[in-house]
């Protein structure tokens, strides 16, 4: 699971030597990590030494919530250069897995342009142990996210929080990771509720991992497990009752998906519906859940994504077989019934619709499933 990647600008201060390797950076607490220790990372800057300087801000701005009245965003708080890094390096490991995402993109920049804007960022967790939605939270509120709402998934045993990003100072015309800052979406498996059987599974990586809840954006941009590799016979557990936590087990804290803004968009392609028929003319499959597209039920959040991709993954006991990956998403909010009559120029993304809606999401959740990677292989 492992990945060499590239990062765009240096997010790390560190030292190599041929045996352990001494990370410090603002991704990890005061104490630094030794990669013999505790938590298991592949170490992509072996023989380098390099530090990054940075300038830091600190923003504070208003917008306005969905029924008109104005809120208080967070400042941006750091360095803004050192925070697009780390996201830079979270996208450089999902799109060196994931072909179909960054065929998608290229497809999309060739037909529109040269700039598309992130609506969100998602990953899974495993809600026990300290590893579920704060591990990965901790990284975006510290740099000034705002967590919101809270949804609820009963039937696939997940709840989630969505989390807005505060305002910047920096232009917002950048594409992908240097446009606007995209939302979090983070959500986390409620362990407890599965088998004791699948819950020992779990726990055991889980557990192996230990310190590795404090990491977990630095395993995402990295690309890394923070705990060993299980099993054949642990994953097929673990599909057979939940395919989130098989996933999970395979995947650990590395994007979920990333979602195209749509409306951003500056040709026809700007409506999803346009889009979607754009992507699978060009012989991509979208996820059929509930149908292409998925529509909140005040009509003003439109959704579709991409069957997953899938790769080999080799487990502990020798065996490789494929497992799901990633998938890209497409989001379109529609502008809000107070601000319709505002020309189409003076539209800003606080006049659309916010949020997330979970009938929405839960169909979304499928793109990894079983069934839709059967009928994607069909």
């Amino acid at each position: 699971m492992s990945s060499i990647i590239k990062f765009h600008s240096s997010m790390l201060s560190l030292h190599s030597s041929s045996s352990t390797c001494s990370l410090k950076s603002s991704l990890l607490p005061k104490k630094s990590l030794s990669f013999s220790s505790c938590c298991h990372f592949n170490n992509p800057f072996r023989n380098s030494n390099f530090v990054m300087e940075n300038q830091s801000f600190s923003v504070l701005s208003a917008s306005k919530s969905q029924d008109g009245a104005v809120i208080q965003d967070s400042s941006f708080q750091g360095s803004e250069s050192f925070f697009r890094s780390v996201l830079a390096s979270m996208e450089a490991v999902y799109l060196n897995k994931n072909p179909t995402a960054k065929a998608i993109l290229e497809l999309v920049h060739s037909a529109d342009g040269d700039q598309i804007c992130y609506d969100h960022f998602a990953f899974r967790t495993f809600g026990v142990n300290g590893h579920g939605v704060d591990s990965m939270s901790k990284f975006f509120l510290d740099f000034g996210y705002k967590r919101r709402e809270e949804l609820r998934f009963p039937a696939k045993k997940l709840k989630a929080f969505w989390f807005s990003p505060p305002k910047v100072s920096t232009s917002y015309r950048g594409s992908g990771v240097n446009g606007p800052l995209p939302r979090i979406f983070i959500s986390e498996l409620l362990v407890d509720q599965l088998s004791p059987e699948a819950q020992d599974v779990i726990k055991k990586y889980t557990d192996i991992s230990r310190c590795g809840k404090e990491y977990a954006a630095l395993a995402s941009a990295f690309g890394s497990l923070t705990w060993e590799k299980p099993s054949y016979s642990e994953f097929q557990q673990l599909a057979r009752e939940s395919e989130y936590a098989a996933w999970t087990l395979v995947n650990g804290y590395v994007l979920n998906h990333v979602t195209i803004s749509t409306h951003r968009l500056r040709s026809n392609l700007r409506s999803i519906g346009k889009l979607n028929q754009f992507i699978e003319e060009n012989g991509f499959n979208l996820n059929s859940e509930g149908g292409i597209l998925k529509v909140s039920p005040d009509s003003l959040l439109l959704q579709s994504s991409t069957v997953a991709d899938s790769t080999s993954f080799e487990f502990s006991d020798g065996i490789t077989e494929a497992v799901p990956c990633s998938y890209i998403e497409f989001a379109e909010r529609l502008v809000l019934p107070q601000y319709k009559d505002l020309p189409t120029q003076e539209v800003e993304e606080f006049h659309r619709r916010d949020g997330f809606e979970v009938g929405n999401a839960d169909k979304i959740f499928e793109s990894t499933s079983k069934d839709q990677l059967t009928r994607r292989a069909a």
